[in-house]
């Protein structure tokens, strides 16, 4: 891993954008001098790692107390897609201003992302807890895809905050039942690209024993800001 830059932000945290091989990403830390638990961030389907959103929601975790890392997988962010990659994403494009059902598009688009990101987020998870001030245990938090495949096959991460925002291929679907991680599932009720009766049958799936639903009235980028409260003491009880 080789740090490429670094600034000390004014709430405190230190930001510093990495690379490890072709993965390019970015670490947040809480100045202090006790090590900090880590918590994976992810954004969905492709979204680059400096959206302003997950860098709003890295940089108040990382003030709690977290070290919050993020990178841009294979076929995410600005880095190269491949010609299928590219197609699905036209098609989608396509059936979305056409009205046509998108469901065998998004299977196309969204599994070969989440198979692609896997080894990639195992490789920099590696990477993260050889540093000095990072510590287990690990959580994860955003992209509902991503997230049931790390929890199912990583088990350093303790608890997850899943957002219910995204496409969840049928294969993740069906491990869900294999999740038995803690888990917080926030539910935009009036999201219009995620059904809600999907949203929750998905979270009916989870295996886990402990799992709770937030749901807020809203769209899809609509997530009252109280619920980063809510997931720092959920955050808090798990990692900490």
């Amino acid at each position: 891993m080789q740090f490429t830059s670094e600034q000390r932000l004014d709430d405190g945290v230190l930001e510093r954008e990495f690379t490890l091989g072709e993965i390019p990403g970015t670490l947040w830390t809480p100045e202090s001098d006790a090590s900090a638990p880590l918590i994976l961030m992810a954004h969905n389907n492709g979204l680059p790692k400096g959206e302003s959103r997950l860098v709003a929601r890295a940089r108040h975790t990382a003030s709690c107390g977290y070290a919050v890392a993020t990178i841009d997988a294979a076929g995410c962010g600005d880095r190269p897609r491949s010609a299928a990659d590219e197609q699905a994403r036209a098609d989608l494009r396509r059936a979305m201003q056409a009205g046509e059902p998108v469901d065998e598009i998004f299977e196309c688009l969204v599994g070969p992302l989440v198979e692609k990101a896997v080894p990639e987020w195992q490789t920099t998870l590696d990477a993260l807890l050889v540093l000095p001030g990072i510590d287990g245990p690990v959580g994860y938090s955003g992209w509902t895809a991503l997230g049931i495949r790390l929890a199912v096959v990583e088990p350093r991460i303790a608890a997850a905050g899943f957002f219910a925002g995204g496409y969840v291929p049928r294969t993740q679907r069906e491990e869900a039942r294999q999740v038995t991680i803690p888990l917080l599932f926030l539910l935009q009720w009036d999201d219009e690209g995620n059904p809600r009766q999907r949203a929750l049958d998905l979270f009916d799936a989870f295996g886990s024993k402990e799992k709770t639903l937030h749901a807020n009235l809203g769209g899809h980028t609509g997530t009252p800001w109280f619920e980063m409260e809510d997931g720092g003491r959920f955050y808090d009880r798990h990692l900490k």
